[in-house]
């Protein structure tokens, strides 16, 4: 398998993860986002989105991280990362949409970039933008938590795998995270596995 990615991608880092968790073998082909290559004729023709990730497979190619986590659910079913019983399960899902639907829309990389160039926003006004997103999303997760190791469950189901990628890029914009203490446990939790450690951005050999 290949996985068109961006080594500071929200999305991508998603996949990274449960592809780690699962000890799915594939190779990265890196995408960089702030030289536009994602909207380049090439990388159109592979994903017509203009985006990352992009997952291929012996079937085709699929877009959009949570598809690929659904699909690696079903394809490589343990370790789950969609564990226990149905109400259990929509529970992850729903920590996991919280952060892919609601938070993460609003601040990624294109949002922001227009942002700037289309509405001549400044740098500060950004960073607020940013931050005020995060804290609508994580105060209303963070009620939700109550002191678990992870999310969900003994092990790191789909609303770790979305929440993670979504702190560092908070810590990268230098969100306070003291409001958010059972989040930030779990952050510091994930990342002593080597299934978050090895796909964390600093750790792509497309990092700079």
């Amino acid at each position: 398998m290949k996985l068109y990615s961006y080594f500071r991608s929200t999305a991508a880092y998603r996949v990274r993860i449960a592809m780690n968790l699962k000890a799915v073998e594939y190779e990265q082909i890196p995408v960089n986002l702030l030289t536009g290559e994602q909207q380049s004729e090439d990388y159109k023709a592979i994903n017509p989105e203009g985006l990352v990730p992009c997952l291929e497979t012996e079937q085709g190619r699929l877009t959009q991280s949570l598809a690929m986590l659904e699909w690696l659910e079903e394809m490589y079913p343990e370790p789950s990362i969609i564990p226990g019983d149905a109400w259990q399960k929509a529970q992850a899902r729903s920590l996991a949409y919280a952060v892919s639907c609601d938070i993460h829309p609003v601040n990624n990389l294109r949002i922001l970039k227009f942002l700037q160039k289309e509405w001549q926003q400044s740098d500060e006004n950004k960073i607020n933008w940013y931050k005020h997103w995060i804290d609508i999303g994580f105060t209303a997760i963070e009620s939700r938590l109550n002191n678990k190791k992870f999310c969900c469950s003994h092990q790191p189901s789909i609303a770790d795998i979305c929440l993670i990628p979504q702190v560092f890029n908070a810590l990268r914009f230098k969100m306070d995270m003291t409001e958010y203490p059972n989040i930030e446990s779990i952050y510091q939790n994930c990342n002593t596995l080597p299934a978050f450690i090895k796909a964390t951005p600093e750790n792509q050999e497309d990092a700079v």
